[in-house]
């Protein structure tokens, strides 16, 4: 193994000759074996553990025993994430995509809805234009179950270190991470990160400076200006939209906690039961738009944001539900549409429903705004 990768060992994704050892640890794992006998086994059969574990690792030596490679995970992904679009989504699209360049590597920043399928579905757009998938961006808040933590790897995750507070500890960390980012594109491999910690629960996508300013702390220890970097980075921000907005009754419960209690703590096993409805529920309609390299506009972490946000913003498809929460009456909205984002609204709680409509209404409101202050320019 060669030094360069030796020094991220802590942060990186597996490697191939790592595979195989995972692999073999998913299947002694007990808790995730219990998971998919819950999830894919009768109810009366997944109740007694001894014969839905024996039953779940055959079938898993069956599938995944001659896996090895990276490569052949990345294929096994692909075969679920093709299930998984034709039996959640009425069809997801994409634009922008051939118009970037297969043989170069990108750093791909954009909005958040959906823990793991915003990079999951990225990388499906990529993996259609037979384009090299990404290295996925992954807070360690995440990786608290051992099952988690393999798979994640395996499918090319590496690790931000959220949970680190002392200021000296988390520079460290932050410097190390920005390292291996420009590693990472500088050695042809593109990367996913999202555009601030968390999700967008309230459909306000905003890309944070401070992750700028860790993606330039390289930059900074090569004394190169912060405009030099940024382009040296090719971003390429990603406008990612779902019409039916994931986990949306759930991000509504926590805002509504916060405005109402003043602050919202996560039950054990929330963040996994979100993953598990996002991949589960119905999505509808999913557009990706891939905007162009930013050349212009990047001479701060600030401009820079701003520009990231224009793109993100601009490109944002919007849906049936936004113009309809958004009040737009100039919409010409298929009936069909219509009634079913209304039977989707009349399950949500009275006292949420407000919060749920917000977050449908604020790409169509911002996208407005932005249009609004264009045509005065």
């Amino acid at each position: 193994m060669s030094e360069l990768v030796d020094k991220y060992a802590d942060i990186r994704p597996y490697n191939d000759d790592e595979v195989a050892a995972s692999v073999a640890r998913l299947i002694d794992d007990n808790a995730f074996v219990d998971v998919l006998a819950k999830y894919n086994l009768p109810r009366f059969l997944s109740t007694f553990s001894i014969v839905s574990r024996a039953l779940v690792r055959r079938q898993l030596r069956k599938k995944w025993g001659a896996i090895s490679t990276v490569e052949e995970v990345q294929q096994e992904v692909s075969r679920y994430l093709a299930m998984l679009v034709k039996r959640t989504t009425s069809e997801v699209t994409f634009s922008g995509l051939d118009k970037l360049d297969p043989k170069q590597a990108y750093l791909f920043i954009s909005n958040h809805r959906d823990i793991v399928l915003d990079p999951a579905l990225v990388n499906w757009g990529l993996f259609s234009y037979k384009m090299k998938t990404v290295r996925i961006a992954i807070g360690d808040n995440l990786l608290q179950i051992p099952y988690i933590t393999e798979l994640m790897r395996l499918n090319k995750s590496f690790i931000v270190k959220r949970s680190i507070k002392a200021p000296k500890e988390m520079f460290r960390a932050l410097s190390h991470l920005s390292a291996y980012i420009y590693d990472s594109l500088i050695g042809g491999n593109s990367i996913w990160i999202a555009q601030k910690e968390g999700r967008a629960k309230d459909g306000f996508d905003q890309t944070d400076p401070a992750l700028l300013k860790m993606l330039q702390l390289q930059g900074r220890k090569q004394k190169k200006e912060f405009s030099e970097y940024i382009r040296e980075l090719k971003i390429v921000p990603v406008s990612i939209s779902y019409q039916y907005e994931p986990c949306a009754i759930a991000k509504a419960k926590e805002l509504y906690h916060k405005l109402y209690h003043g602050k919202y703590t996560k039950s054990a096993g929330e963040d996994i039961a979100s993953i598990v409805e996002g991949f589960s529920a119905a999505k509808g309609h999913v557009h990706l738009a891939f905007g162009q390299p930013v050349e212009d506009g990047c001479d701060s972490p600030e401009q820079l944001a701003k520009t990231i946000d224009e793109q993100i913003i601009d490109s944002f498809f919007l849906h049936p539900g936004n113009y309809i929460a958004g009040g737009c009456k100039q919409a010409v909205i298929d009936k069909k549409d219509a009634a079913e984002f209304e039977q989707r609204m009349a399950l949500v709680p009275e006292e949420l429903k407000s919060l749920v409509l917000a977050m449908y209404a604020k790409p169509f409101e911002r996208k407005a705004e932005l249009n609004s202050s264009e045509s005065y320019k």
